[in-house]
This record gives C-alpha cells, structure tokens and sequence, in this order.
C-alpha cells in the first residue's frame, strides 16, 4: 500500500501540532512536532535529497496521524508525551528515563529527619536535589552528618529507642529519640542544614560566627566550641566543592556525536556546587548531528522533572526560546536555555564536551573489545557467520526451596538487560536441577516460537552434558532448529580458567586457554546467568521467609502486613510487640492486634 501524500499534503492544515508516521502494521514510526504542519509535513516528501534514515522511514508509511494544537509549546509537550508512550523506531530516544533522586526533610515531624529520596513527591518536607545519582546523595547525607547532628534514621527505630544508637556515640546526631536535646536546639540544627542546601553557606557561616561569639561572651565555652569546629567544617567544604563562587541551580548538557555514536554528558551544579555528572547514549541517534541528538534529548529529559533555573548547551538550537517558555510555564520559575556563554560557563561547556568524547571513545574501546571475543569464539566453533546473540540459563536453590531460573541475554557480546527473564520453578522435585532446566527452557522458548521473537544464534546451559541433554530434548520439543548448544562445565575446584565446553556438534568437551578471548566471554555470560539467577533466588526467599509467618494471622492481609513489617522494622520486632504497640500501628484495631499477638504466643508456647 502506497501513502498518497499529494492527497495528503492537500488537506493539511498550517497549524501547529504533531504528525505520527505510521507502517503497513499500524506502528508508529516517527512522531515529530511543527509550528506549521503543512509545511513541516511536506519536506519529507518535497523531492529533496533526504538522510538516508529518514529516507528508508519514508519509504515505510502508509499513514499519517496529525494532532492540530493551539500553539508550538504545546505541539513540543505533546511530542514528548507520545514519544515516551511509543518510543517510536526513528525517534532519537532518551535511554534512562528513572526518577533522581533527592534529599528530604520531613519538616512536619516534632525531631525532623534528614533522608534519601526517589520518587513521588507525597510527603510533606522539603526537597533538595535532583541529584546525579544515588551516590551523590549519600556522599552529601554524610557530609551533612558530619556538620550537623540531624538525625538520619527511620522512623520505625527511632520510635522504638530506649538509649542512644552508635550514630550519637561518634558525635553524628544529637539523639533527640531519648530527649538528649530540646525541640528548639535540634530545630536550629535542621534549619542550618536547609540554609546549606539551600547554597547559603556564607550567610550560615555568619550566623554561626555570631552565634559563637555570643556563646564565648556568655563563658559557655564548650558550645562555643562546637560551633568554631562548624565553621571550619563548611569552610572546608565550600572550598572543597565549589566550582563558582556564585550561586545557583545550572546544568551544563553537552552532546558530541563521533565515530557513528552520540553521547549527551550532563553535569549538576546546584547552588554552587558540582554534584556530579551523568552520561547517555541516546538510542536511533547513529551518525545524527549533535544538534539533531540534542533538541530530541533536552524535551525528553527535561519535561516532567523539576528542572534547573539555567540550562546551558554546546550546540545552538532553533527551539531555545519554545523550550525555555514551556518549562518556566511547567516549573513555575524563569527557566533559561542557552548555548551563547562566555568566561566560567564556556570552560564548563568545554569540560562537559571533554568528557562526553571521553566516554565515546572508552564505549568504542568496550565494543573493539566485544567484537574481538566474539570473533574468537566464532573461530573456535568454527561457525560460518559472527554470533550475534548468545544466551545462558542457569538454576539457583538452597537445598531444593524456591527454585529460580534465570536466563541472560547478550548481544553483539554485550549485557542486553532489558531481555533477561527470571522464572520460578514449580512443581517440581525439591533439588532435581533437571526437571527445573526443563521447565524454564520449555516456558522460555515455546513462548519465543509462538511469538515469532528473535532466537538465539548460542544456548549456554551452566552445566554439563546431563544439562546438554536436557535442553537438546526442549528444543527438539518444540521444535526449535538453527540454535547452537553449549553446557559449561566447570573445572577441578571450580576455578575460572578451568571449563570445559561440551558442543553438541563436536564429540570430546572442548578447553580453552585461560587467556583465551572466547573463554572470556563464555566466563562472562555464564557469571552474569548466575548472579541473575541467585539474586533473585535470595529475594524470592526472603520473601517467604518474611511474610510466611504473618500468612497465618486471620484477617491480616497483605497490605496490614506491610504496614505492620514497615512500622516495626521487621517480624522479629513484631513478634516481641506487646498489644498496645500492634494496636498503635495505623490499620490494626485492637482485636486485630489480640490476634496477632495470641498467634505469636501460642506459636511460641506450642513450639
């Protein structure tokens, strides 16, 4: 079927809004925004020479869906709704979309508690961030610690201390949870910790220098003290992570697109301080223009989130302006985007580039890498064609309870994660590793089949020929040919270096050396099979070992449960509760509480 765009083209309007590119299956191929949608429209199929890409896209179409929109500003937010809702094939693609993270107050509490957070934004506090990473987080948790006693931990414990924790011992919170100091004394303590979050360092270090001389002048030494030793602390850390000497929230986003790949590096800086960097690989971005990489990126990244009052870019855009408006109007606040810069904000534009070519070339490095290895291990099995896709199922129990699969995927011999999958094992034998082989593989590939999905060129089973067998007699089953099986069996006293392979094709097991490439790569999917597999053994475990107990309470349900786990910090201490404390806990009445603790008791009495 041919897309008639002359017809098309001919009842358009010169609205602004959004188009979606559609294939014969009704699959959204593109979807792009224009102030004027006949016009944008009409390039693709003007008779000027197009991109390669866009040229085999068009090629493609059968349809054209058009959203007509008031103004451009909402073409652009519904372009990114429907791009994170489709993630259509030729659309440049934001890879890691998760959440950053934040630090909280939970400024309604009597004794407020500084803490990580990601996520929703339910509670009632205040919120700093975002930050980087989780680790920029807790590195800043520790640092704040150390300057101020606030008190860091859950409120389950600390609801339940009768004397100070470790945390007060080494000076690292005041205890408030015993009353070790008053209301007034800790508040001063939190809103210190909010004027430097807040970037007020200077005016948190006058406060503190007046404060000490008060206490110096009123012979109260001891307090004057501690806040001498606060001071020199922020004086440390302002010189230490300041990279300017204003303030200010910035991110400075550069993207460079070399040897067929584009890598967006973004660095935080939030009140002066540089946080920390990100990196992204935006996907369909192969031998795309900086520019063209960094217009699909900054909506995608950007719309949704709180952003920063001052986004700076290396690469100049035509959508500045649209896009600084759109995120003001979102955030609330003046938002600027801007790629003309001088003096500090150029060299960080620079350093930001520096580093992004610096991550291109360590991911070219990683692939010549991967392409080596799989190159050696093509050799060694003397296949006619590179194995693209290669996979490994392995089992995890202890002493036969909760049996878990798990199957690893790589592609291009690298981790292709969003394609592992874990299966519980049922029904089975306790320990028959066999049966529990047989079932994955058979749940595994006969959906594969029925689905039409891509299959693998290499089956690695961890394992020997016992293994081998088994998953020869699945494949045959369901009548699965083309896969090529390998079991890896592991050498004397289980050393790396020391496998063997057993290949259905050849008739002894076959070693490697240990400096061996293709040896490598097998080491490396068959332990990423196995650390998938027994992580998630242990958290289904747990999870029974967890909840079990509770299973038996009549009329606890799973959410009571929760709240009662949550509240107390684990069974144990649910367990030791007495009726007044379960009944304490938001949900449980008293005769739910009765309940509870007669189950626990006659358990204990009847054990």
């Amino acid at each position: 079927m041919r897309f008639d765009s002359a017809a098309f083209l001919g009842q358009l309007t010169t609205r602004p809004g959004i188009y979606q590119m559609q294939d014969a299956k009704g699959d959204v191929l593109y979807v792009g925004k224009a102030k004027n949608l006949k016009k944008r429209v009409g390039s693709y199929f003007s008779g000027q020479p197009l991109p390669t890409k866009t040229m085999m896209m068009v090629k493609q179409i059968v349809n054209i869906e058009v959203i007509v929109t008031h103004t451009e500003s909402e073409a652009l937010l519904l372009e990114n709704n429907l791009i994170k809702e489709y993630k259509p094939k030729y659309n440049i693609l934001l890879r890691d979309d998760k959440s950053f993270p934040y630090l909280f107050i939970s400024t309604e509490h009597a004794f407020p508690r500084l803490s990580f957070h990601r996520g929703a934004k339910r509670k009632k506090g205040r919120y700093f961030g975002p930050y980087p990473s989780a680790g920029a987080v807790r590195d800043s948790l520790q640092l704040l610690q150390k300057v101020f006693p606030v008190r860091q931990c859950e409120d389950s414990f600390y609801q339940n201390r009768s004397r100070p924790c470790l945390q007060y011992q080494i000076k690292r919170c005041a205890a408030p949870c015993v009353d070790l100091i008053s209301q007034e004394a800790y508040q001063a303590d939190v809103n210190h910790t909010i004027l430097f979050l807040e970037g007020k360092s200077q005016q948190l270090i006058e406060q503190l220098i007046k404060t000490m001389n008060s206490a110096a002048a009123a012979l109260r030494y001891e307090i004057a003290a501690r806040y001498r030793d606060q001071i020199a602390q922020l004086r440390r850390v302002s010189e230490k992570q300041y990279i300017s000497g204003n303030g200010g929230d910035i991110d400075v986003v550069a993207c460079v697109s070399e040897g067929g790949m584009a890598c967006v590096q973004v660095f935080f800086i939030r009140s002066g301080r540089n946080l920390g960097s990100k990196t992204f690989f935006p996907r369909q971005a192969k031998n795309a223009t900086a520019g063209d990489v960094l217009a699909a990126f900054l909506p995608q990244y950007y719309l949704g989130k709180p952003p920063p009052s001052e986004i700076i870019i290396n690469c100049v855009l035509a959508d500045e302006m649209l896009l600084s408006d759109v995120l003001g109007e979102q955030a609330g606040y003046k938002v600027i985007v801007k790629s003309r810069v001088r003096s500090e904000r150029a060299r960080w534009l620079t350093m930001a580039a520096d580093n992004a070519r610096e991550s291109i070339a360590m991911q070219l490095t990683s692939r010549a890498g991967s392409q080596k290895r799989l190159e050696a291990l093509q050799e060694v099995l003397k296949l006619d064609e590179l194995p693209q896709r290669l996979e490994c199922f392995d089992i995890s129990h202890t002493q036969g309870e909760e049996t878990v699969a798990s199957c690893v995927v790589f592609e291009m011999g690298e981790p292709y994660k969003s394609d592992y999958r874990r299966f519980n094992i049922k029904n089975i034998t306790l320990g028959d590793d066999y049966a529990a082989m047989r079932q994955a593989l058979k749940r595994r590939y006969q959906r594969l089949k029925e689905e039409s999905a891509k299959l693998p060129d290499i089956l690695f089973i961890d394992g020997g020929k016992g293994q081998l067998n088994i998953a020869k007699a699945v494949l045959e089953e369901v009548q699965l040919s083309g896969v090529m099986l390998i079991g890896v069996s592991k050498g004397e006293g289980r050393k790396p270096g020391l496998e063997t392979l057993h290949i259905e094709r050849f008739e002894s097991g076959v070693k490697l050396p240990a400096d061996s490439p293709a040896l490598h790569l097998v080491q490396q999917i068959r332990d990423e099979a196995h650390r998938f597999a027994i992580t998630g053994h242990r958290q289904r475990r747990a999870k029974i070992r967890t909840t079990s107990t509770l299973e038996g309470v009549p009329g606890l349900g799973p959410k009571r449960r929760r709240l009662l786990l949550s509240h107390f910090g684990g069974l144990q201490e649910v367990m030791r509760a007495g009726i007044d404390d379960l009944a304490g806990v938001p949900g449980i009445s008293r005769q739910l509480a009765q309940k509870i603790y007669d189950f626990f008791h006659v358990e204990r009495t009847g054990s």
